[in-house]
């Protein structure tokens, strides 16, 4: 469906100031300049809106096919397009997405789904649904849940005993929520994630594993994004918890008993063990690994890939593992890797040696007496 806004109203509505286009290609004013979607620089075409928030990028906006191009003002030279100023071009590309994702929704014909409970949902006369709910097809919510106002349970979803869920949630399809599991304002749930399923507890007897209960559950913030296929697991004794405003990828794995501060993100197929500890406004890269009964502080960055064994204590950038290299080079660096502990401990007998000879080390100048 097609929607349009004109630069100006764009500009008004994102609170940043408009350019003017240089040129007489580019001399409609911004309130009459029409803007019906947005596309990369690469591919842009006229009536679409791009942006370039990263520098290396800054070649295409010469090509660029745009009718405009949010940019930071110091990068406002480098195009004759009008452009949307911005100190953060990449949150107000954000901004301008939601703005053009809700005037679609709001285009779209409205059905009977979007509010109320399908006849095939099977809703506990215990359970409280708030107003202008939507429950889908096959739906399954048991005796004590709560669904706050404006929420949306999709087909085949499961709400165990006792969960709450605050307004305006949304709960895709298939989506399993175990019982006792709290969720804040505006939480979104991608299809197959699966929330409060028993953290990996046992005790080893000496001849068989023995179950643990799990004991906790899980409380998840506001405004909290999960991916689909995400499993959080409940907490053995103490809940799992889930600040405000985290963001988790696609086929994330979070043990018992974490927590996760804050406005974190986590991307996709990271794995974080029980008791692990994340503080606020950390970036956790793909495919990391995090051993459990460990403590990350505010404000860091694992690169992707990265296996973290011991807790981070200051803020920064960290990584860990080897870079791409092509095969035969790998192998033999593997080879050299395994050999690590010899070669250091020839170099520390030979230090010896030279300690007991009073022979000056390698690399003294003879000539400086």
């Amino acid at each position: 469906m097609m929607v349009s806004f004109t630069l100006a109203e764009l500009s008004a509505t994102l609170d940043v100031p408009v350019r003017a286009g240089i040129g007489s290609q580019h001399d409609r004013p911004a309130d009459q300049l029409i803007i019906d979607g947005l596309a990369t620089l690469e591919n842009a075409r006229p009536g679409k809106l791009s942006f370039l928030s990263n520098p290396r990028y800054s070649q295409q906006l010469s090509a660029c096919q745009a009718s405009a191009v949010i940019v930071h003002p110091e990068m406002a030279g480098a195009t004759q397009l009008p452009c949307l100023l911005s100190k953060s071009p990449y949150v107000t590309y954000a901004k301008a997405s939601q703005l053009f994702a809700a005037a679609v929704a709001h285009q779209r014909p409205r059905t009977a789904l979007q509010t109320g409970i399908h006849p095939s949902a099977v809703v506990s006369v215990d359970a409280v649904i708030g107003a202008d709910v939507c429950v889908g097809p096959h739906v399954v919510i048991e005796a004590g849940a709560r669904i706050g106002a404006g929420s949306y349970i999709g087909a085949g979803a499961y709400i165990g005993s006792g969960v709450s869920l605050g307004v305006d949630c949304v709960i895709y399809a298939n989506v399993t929520v175990y019982h006792d599991v709290v969720m804040g304002d505006r939480v979104m749930v991608h299809a197959g994630a699966v929330l409060g399923a028993d953290g990996f507890g046992f005790a080893f007897d000496g001849q068989r594993s023995v179950k643990i209960a799990q004991l906790g559950s899980v409380r998840i913030g506001s405004d909290v994004e999960i991916g689909a296929g995400t499993c959080i697991d409940r907490g053995a004794l103490d809940d799992t918890v889930i600040g405000d405003g985290v963001k988790i990828d696609n086929q994330v794995q979070i043990g018992h008993n974490c927590m996760v501060g804050d406005h974190t993100v986590i991307c996709g197929c990271t794995a974080l063990a029980g008791s692990t500890r994340i503080g606020r406004y950390c970036v956790i890269g793909g495919g990391v690994g995090i051993t459990g009964h460990l403590s990350i502080t505010d404000r860091v960055t694992v690169s992707a890939m990265s296996m973290v064994t011991q807790s981070i204590t200051k803020p920064g950038l960290y990584s860990s593992g080897t870079l791409l290299q092509e095969s035969s080079i790998w192998k033999r660096n593997v080879v050299t890797l395994g050999k690590l502990s010899e070669l250091s401990r020839t170099v520390r007998n030979i230090k010896r040696q030279l300690d007991q000879t009073g022979l000056p080390p390698p690399g003294h100048d003879y000539d400086e007496h």
